[in-house]
């Protein structure tokens, strides 16, 4: 395979452009061995990366020696910079003609305010493009070996966030379809949410005995995971006690989940 020159490749894409460019690259869950090869491309071709407190240390290892790093916060209910903040920042930077990389935990485009971030480079007249990641849930089904869709237990995936912009519960949430029993529900972010999450779901007809399974730290050497029902959910996640990165995959198709054995399990 030859290698990918992806300043060559963005300037082909925006030609005669003289200002700099952005990509947003999503780094995936934590492994950095499930990084994409364009993702790594662009950690070691870029001028400045602008990065999020969740993105894994061994990931920002590979980024270039002559690279700018920035810290840019983003963590869920910690200490963060404004969005606006990060667009004015990534957007000044390539117009003064660097490579801009904007580099998030996950998948820019779920959850990680990508359409924010493209919107303010086309605003600018900035040439911007993404490159995908593995997001969280795939990564954490992948660790329990486990399909997010089954023929015959799971017909539909469906991802939503347990907090909107106010840090409480989206009022938005369809909780019919959250209700469906051929459904696989992913919740990102539902720390604090969880307790109403789990009642509403219940109320709308979930089945309390519904498998669930709370992830935190997925793919990560720190991980940890819970089986449960979303009946045991809240206490499940309250005896997690952390403030790190946790998910909670909801169906009938995670009762196939197999929880990967870690040291602390066999001591």
């Amino acid at each position: 395979m030859q290698p990918i020159d992806l300043r060559q490749a963005m300037a082909q894409s925006y030609p005669g452009a003289s200002l700099g460019r952005v990509l947003l690259v999503g780094s995936g869950p934590g492994d950095p061995e499930l990084l994409t090869v364009k993702a790594l491309k662009a950690l070691q071709t870029a001028d400045v990366v602008l990065f999020d407190t969740l993105v894994a240390k061994p990931i920002l290892d590979l980024i270039s020696p002559l690279a700018e790093r920035m810290h840019v916060g983003k963590k869920g209910y910690g200490d963060t910079r404004p969005q606006d903040e990060i667009n004015a920042r990534m957007v000044a930077l390539a117009l003064a003609g660097r490579f801009v990389v904007r580099l998030k935990s996950g998948d820019p485009l779920i959850f990680g305010r990508a359409g924010e971030e493209i919107d303010a480079c086309r605003a600018a007249g900035v040439p911007v493009e993404v490159v995908p990641g593995i997001t969280s849930a795939q990564g954490a089904a992948a660790r329990l070996c486990v399909s997010l869709t089954h023929r015959h237990e799971a017909r539909r995936l469906q991802y939503i966030t347990g907090h909107d912009t106010t840090g409480g519960l989206p009022q938005c949430i369809d909780w019919k379809a959250v209700a469906d029993p051929q459904a696989t529900t992913v919740v990102y972010m539902p720390r604090r949410t969880i307790g109403a999450l789990a009642a509403q779901a219940l109320a709308a007809g979930l089945d309390p005995s519904t498998p669930a399974i709370v992830v935190i730290n997925a793919t990560r050497p720190n991980e940890r995971m819970v089986a449960t029902t979303v009946a045991a959910l809240v206490a499940s996640v309250a005896a997690s006690e952390t403030p790190d990165p946790t998910l909670v995959l909801i169906g009938q198709a995670m009762a196939r989940a197999v929880l990967p054995v870690v040291a602390a399990d066999v001591a």
